[in-house]
């Protein structure tokens, strides 16, 4: 499907490992409805200054996701 593309690791660097992530998703009654698969990175293995300078994850407050929800609907 083209979904990876495959490239050259920069020279003195390893690979970060990955793993499968398997969920069988179910309905009230308790059906299996899917399958589900996920590939996700072992973050875990990084050394902070070897693997990554710095992390960031974006979070918003409730206040400001309510704020521009009334800006937008003003």
């Amino acid at each position: 499907n083209k979904t990876w593309e495959l490239v050259s690791l920069p020279a003195g660097h390893k690979a970060i490992g990955l793993k499968w992530v398997y969920r069988v998703k179910r309905d009230p009654a308790g059906n299996i409805v899917k399958h589900k698969a996920r590939l996700v990175a072992k973050g875990y293995v990084q050394r902070q200054g070897v693997d990554f300078e710095e992390v960031f994850a974006p979070v918003a407050r409730i206040e400001t996701v309510r704020l521009l929800l009334a800006l937008a609907a003003h």
